[in-house]
């Protein structure tokens, strides 16, 4: 276990003792990221369940602002913040040892542009989380995603208000699903079909104007023809 890239590339993260947490294989994260891109530059990520801390760790190598870790297990607790200084990356982030419900519960503060929830597997923690996190609009930025990592044994059907889903990807026994907000995803299909119909404009007028000027070159044509023959 590692960190793929960024300022602390290439460093090995501790795993927590005993096998109370399941870290997300570097295979996955990396096509996590792969996915996030440069978006995650300059965000703030709420990493639940931290584990190993590995998710939040590499968000803040590759250029996140902030990262708030939340695990309720002691050892996980001294592994992320060992972790953590192994990077050199302690100082963007909190470490917080509570119930990361409570948390989700009564959080007061900045809206996290990332929300990455990976319980304890075959509980329905994640469904939980997810559904306090829907009844929270305001812990979510407004261009901001929910991550969750399940087992794909553990996926079932969720009825959401203000969040929906909007892709999934499995790579072996990790299944990330991925949330934003409904008006966030309206507004962007929006402006998707706004700019196809500014594309459609643009291309009719250009048709126009490449007619105009064919009409124009051939009657030059057809005039220089007839002067010609005259």
């Amino acid at each position: 276990m590692r960190v793929i890239t960024g300022r602390a590339k290439g460093r090995k993260l501790q795993a927590v003792p005993g096998d109370s947490t399941r870290p997300i294989t570097d295979r996955a994260k990396e096509a996590l990221f792969s996915i996030l891109g440069q978006w995650i530059e300059g965000a703030r990520v709420l990493d639940l369940f931290g584990g190993t801390g590995s998710v939040g760790i590499e968000s803040l190598s590759r250029g996140a602002a902030f990262a708030h870790f939340v695990d309720l297990n002691r050892k996980a607790i001294e592994t992320m913040r060992a972790n953590l200084r192994h990077c050199q990356l302690d100082a963007d982030a909190l470490v917080e040892r509570a119930d990361s419900f409570t948390v989700l519960k009564n959080y007061r503060g900045e809206p996290f542009d990332l929300i990455y929830v990976a319980p304890p597997q075959y509980q329905e923690l994640w469904r939980k989380a997810l559904l306090l996190i829907d009844g929270r609009p305001d812990l979510l930025a407004p261009d901001g995603e929910v991550i969750i990592q399940i087992h794909p044994r553990e996926e079932t059907p969720v009825e959401l208000q203000f969040l929906r889903e909007y892709d999934r990807r499995q790579y072996g026994s990790v299944l990330l699903v991925f949330y934003a907000s409904a008006s966030a995803m309206d507004a962007a299909i929006d402006d998707s079909e706004l700019d196809d119909e500014l594309d459609d404009e643009f291309d009719d007028e250009f048709d126009d104007e490449f007619d105009d000027e064919f009409d124009e070159e051939a009657d030059e044509e057809e005039d220089e023809e007839f002067d010609k023959k005259g």
